[in-house]
């Protein structure tokens, strides 16, 4: 699903909203969780998961085309885990 299908669906569901509202809504949402995770914060949503950022070591990489070896630098990536509540729903519990 992407942001305007699920857009979408929460206006079907929700005739009292504007599309445009839910948007801004929706929007909204995904800023938060952005700018909390920019933060280092860590970013829960109960029965979903939890949104976190891990940081990679600097390490020496490989090009997989030439083969020479290349310097990685540091960085910090977004980390998701799943909440009980996904995975028993994706495992059929």
């Amino acid at each position: 699903m992407i942001r305007s299908e699920l857009i979408q669906k929460i206006s079907e569901e929700n005739p009292h909203l504007f599309q445009r509202d839910v948007e801004r809504i929706v929007n909204t949402i995904f800023e938060e969780i952005i700018e909390a995770l920019a933060r280092g914060d860590r970013v829960e949503l109960r029965g979903f998961g939890a949104f976190s950022v891990k940081k990679r070591d600097a390490r020496t990489g490989r090009n997989p085309r030439t083969g020479e070896s290349v310097e990685v630098e540091e960085k910090h990536v977004p980390f998701f885990k799943t909440g009980k509540l996904l995975r028993d729903r994706l495992n059929g519990g």
